[in-house]
């Protein structure tokens, strides 16, 4: 017994060891913390109407395999896609861009990007260019966000017609026992802060925008931080409001000391999560 026990740690021992000698830069598994690779993913992603990629914003595997998700499914369906990190009061210069109407220095100095832009969303943009691929801002503009933030959805009463139409239809449903929200809530402790209700805004403004640009026989990616759709909620509650059939795939990522197995607190967060080493080096 004494043999087979130290057997069992020597084993343990050599595992360790050879895992440190071969680092992994990632680890995908399915909901339920089976491990499984990137090509069974595609396989199930091909087949949806609707995906969500939930990334970390400053994560470089997220960002490159984002990138590699939407090469191999170009070749296998119609994309359409769509972020976060772009605002809908942006989409004429998004879109004057990508056909060419004004050019890159131009799209720069016009449109509000993020600062992480050229290293993490160039790549998707400038692919969706180059493929002729319809990229679209889904983000409720900032400062209306931080005016709900602020003083709550009422505060949006008083907008003009053109600047409602870059939110989701008024007044924003809001279910703020949802665990998403309740979790926001529960970090807010004073009052007069209507976090939950701003990013609430965000996610039903993102949805909005899907369902104003998806087609029949599409695949619409969308890439967001990973809380606008962990656990199936934000984005993609409003989604299911909607329309409760269409056929939704979410990944998430997810950052682990080490990635040879999934922590407990990340199973079915998503159908699929990409565990990545937490000393990964990050973009910003």
């Amino acid at each position: 017994m004494q043999k087979f026990i130290l057997c069992i740690a020597v084993l343990c021992q050599i595992s360790v060891s050879t895992y440190a000698q071969n680092p992994k830069s990632h680890q995908i598994y399915t909901a339920n913390g089976s491990k499984t690779t990137f090509k069974k993913m595609m396989n199930q992603l091909e087949k949806a109407d609707l995906i969500f990629f939930g990334e970390q914003h400053n994560n470089p595997i997220a960002h490159w395999l984002q990138l590699e998700a939407i090469k191999y499914l170009q070749e296998k369906r119609t994309l359409i896609l769509g972020a976060e990190m772009f605002e809908s009061d942006n989409q004429e210069i998004l879109n004057d861009f990508l056909s060419s109407v004004i050019d890159e220095k131009k799209f720069k100095e016009s449109a509000r990007l993020w600062n992480n832009y050229e290293t993490d969303y160039k790549p998707l943009v400038d692919f969706a260019k180059k493929h002729q691929i319809q990229f679209v801002a889904t983000n409720i503009p900032r400062k209306y966000a931080s005016l709900i933030f602020k003083k709550g959805f009422s505060s949006l009463d008083s907008l003009s017609n053109t600047e409602k139409s870059w939110i989701a239809p008024l007044p924003i449903q809001f279910e703020a026992d949802l665990s998403s929200y309740a979790e926001i809530k529960k970090m807010v402790n004073h009052g007069g802060n209507f976090m939950a209700e701003s990013q609430a805004s965000k996610d039903a403004t993102m949805a909005h925008f899907i369902f104003n640009n998806f087609m029949s026989g599409s695949l619409f990616i969308h890439f967001n931080g990973s809380f606008h759709s962990k656990n199936h909620e934000g984005i993609v509650w409003y989604v299911r409001q909607k329309k409760p059939s269409i056929k939704l795939i979410t990944i998430t990522t997810v950052e682990q000391e080490n990635i040879r197995t999934l922590e407990h607190s990340f199973k079915n967060i998503a159908d699929f999560i990409i565990a990545i080493p937490e000393n990964m080096t990050k973009t910003y």
